[in-house]
């Protein structure tokens, strides 16, 4: 995480186009070429200015992709509520269409995805973030799913949080068509979806019986 985080709206705007310069080179190099000093320099700030929030640039995109998740979950609690409708089916795509389309305007998701994945701290800081977004999810499958067991929903979640990310960002990687891997993910999603709703039906007529 970063050494400190800004209290005062100046150092906000440098913690701010810090992160902004670091996506744009993401995007442009590569994190294998992702270097502060080249992030310091387009963000026009001396050096020094990174290194009092980063230690390096591992701590730099833990920190971008938890801005990523954060985003996702304020999206995902904008559709709160919605589930479960009889029709959650219907939420279901037009959340992942909405979460689509976030990944297809801003490439740096894939390239802070991919980045996540270049040491065993990253990954793990990584798992943390998918986790936190796990438990909001698992609270929403809980109407969907009321006689599941409650660590069976978390798995669920975890589970579902893995693969919609690692789907996303498999739809947008050069010669992939994004539509068609959209749609075997809802797909997916959805399959999986009907056969723990049916599950968790019969839980509750055994339990009658």
């Amino acid at each position: 995480m970063p050494r400190r985080r800004p209290t005062q709206e100046r150092s906000q705007r440098k913690f701010d186009a810090l992160l902004a310069a670091s996506r744009d080179l993401l995007s442009d190099v590569g994190f294998e070429s992702f270097t502060c000093e080249e992030v310091a320099a387009r963000a026009e700030l001396p050096i020094g200015t990174l290194y009092q929030f980063f230690a390096n640039k591992y701590v730099i995109v833990c920190e971008l992709n938890r801005q990523d998740l954060v985003g996702v979950q304020q999206e995902l609690a904008e559709f709160n509520g919605e589930v479960p409708s009889l029709d959650w089916l219907r939420f279901l795509n037009k959340f992942v269409d909405h979460m689509a389309g976030m990944w297809m305007s801003d490439p740096s998701r894939r390239e802070v995805w991919l980045a996540m994945q270049s040491t065993p701290s990253t990954r793990a800081t990584g798992v943390i973030h998918e986790r936190e977004f796990a438990d909001q999810v698992a609270k929403m499958l809980g109407p969907l799913t009321p006689r599941t067991p409650r660590a069976k929903r978390n798995l669920m979640a975890q589970v579902l949080v893995h693969v919609v990310y690692s789907m996303l960002n498999f739809s947008v990687q050069d010669g992939q068509s994004h539509e068609d891997a959209v749609a075997e993910l809802k797909q997916i999603m959805t399959a999986y979806l009907l056969v723990a709703e049916k599950q968790s039906r019969r839980s509750g007529a055994a339990a009658v019986d």
